[in-house]
């Protein structure tokens, strides 16, 4: 979860408050954005730490093999059932589950789950007795959940009882410099360095795929160069995309923002001394800190 942006650390600072506790947590945000490593963030800072984790993609099975992953099931319960078989949830002794792409559970896992957080307990398939399960629960979507209460897709009880601990991750767009702070990342640490244009080039780039996207970008950037040094044609970006989706005004807000960074770091948070570097009085310094909601 690298980036300086106040965006990210606004939800760091969120989520590291929610962490210790034992709320169940959802986490929203884009494809990319980094959720399970915000999950796993999540489970590092709770008090749970040295117990499982564990993770489960809701959308990667079909339903009835869902069921007995999550919940598990007797023997002879369905076709195939040759022996009793603990679920994710019991398996987890006491630790974290964490439930991505949430959005696309069934809706007969949905009364499951909201049992599991309400009462503690699960209640394993071809069984009538329910078994106690202590464990803290880590949801992520993509999706909007709140359409799909609308909509009935989604159960609106256990909607609310997700949001109380909610955490949203900011797209990559949103995010001005860590675009070149985590490109830096994925490239500097094999000995490559990424050319000026390069660098305007994945700021101006609107990065759908968020950070996801950035890294296999560079990733594909460091196969292609052969003296070390990334450049724009490396990066294989479309160019259409360019700009379509970060707007001028957007695009010069965040140019301000480093710059204004910039310079109070430079001056050791002195804004008096930054200002003067700014070419500022302190007054419009001021403002444009407010303004640009630079902490």
């Amino acid at each position: 979860m690298l980036g300086e942006s106040p965006e990210l650390k606004s939800a760091l600072d969120r989520l590291e408050l929610l962490a210790p506790s034992d709320l169940a947590i959802l986490i929203q945000g884009e494809t990319g954005t980094g959720k399970e490593l915000a999950a796993r963030r999540i489970h590092r800072l709770s008090p749970r730490a040295q117990l499982p984790f564990l993770a489960v993609n809701c959308a990667a099975l079909p339903e009835s093999l869902l069921l007995s992953d999550l919940f598990g099931h007797v023997k002879g319960s369905f076709t195939g059932a040759d022996r009793d078989r603990a679920g994710i949830f019991e398996a987890s002794r006491g630790g974290t589950v964490f439930l991505d792409e949430i959005g696309d559970l069934p809706l007969p896992a949905q009364g499951k789950l909201l049992r599991v957080l309400q009462e503690r307990e699960v209640r394993r398939l071809g069984e009538s007795m329910p078994r106690s399960v202590d464990v803290r629960i880590v949801a992520a979507t993509h999706r909007n959940l709140s359409s799909m209460v609308r909509d009935g897709e989604f159960r609106r009880d256990l909607f609310y009882r997700l949001k109380v601990g909610s955490v949203v991750l900011p797209p990559l767009r949103q995010r001005g410099g860590d675009v070149l702070l985590l490109g830096e990342y994925f490239v500097v640490r094999e000995g490559y360095q990424l050319s000026s244009d390069a660098r305007r080039r994945l700021r101006s780039y609107p990065w759908p795929g968020n950070v996801r996207e950035l890294r296999n970008t560079l990733e594909v950037a460091k196969a292609l160069s052969d003296d070390y040094v990334i450049r724009p044609e490396h990066l294989e970006l479309p160019e259409s995309e360019s700009g379509s989706m970060v707007g001028y005004h957007q695009q010069v807000r965040e140019f301000r923002r480093d710059l204004v960074r910039e310079a109070l770091r430079a001056s050791g948070g002195n804004r008096s001394e930054a200002a003067r570097n700014l070419g500022l009085s302190r007054q419009a310094l001021s403002y444009l800190v407010r303004s640009l909601a630079i902490p």
